[in-house]
């Protein structure tokens, strides 16, 4: 699990710059200010995730069990929901793509809390 969650974090990492650059360079004459915004939100929450996925890949090798294998799992999950969210909503400007956003915050906490668990947890 350690090098799946590794090769996840590494690839949400890069689809996360490549994002950050595409926003910065190709949507900004295209995109309002506003949604532009929401798509750098997405970029950047997606980055910290995948850093968090590199996290969870050392946590399983350091604290085996449910737990950290809970927790990269949420935090894809989150990030397909949170992320890929706000990246539809920015770019179609259908509204109601916002209503996914804040399933996907609730998942991220929920892997949160797991990595914190399973770090106090023997």
């Amino acid at each position: 699990m350690d090098r799946l969650f590794f090769g996840l974090g590494a690839l949400s990492s890069m689809l996360a710059v490549a994002a950050g650059a595409f926003g910065a360079h190709a949507l900004r004459a295209r995109l309002t200010p506003e949604q532009l915004a929401i798509f750098e939100t997405a970029a950047r929450y997606q980055m910290y995730h995948a850093l968090a996925l590199l996290a969870v890949a050392w946590a399983v090798t350091r604290w085996p069990g449910r737990l950290p294998v809970w927790a990269g799992w949420l935090f894809v999950a989150g990030t397909v929901l949170f992320s890929g969210s706000l990246y539809i909503l920015s770019l179609t400007g259908t509204l109601w793509w916002g209503a996914v956003t804040p399933l996907g915050g609730v998942v991220f906490l929920a892997g949160w809390v797991c990595l914190g668990l399973s770090a106090v947890r023997r």
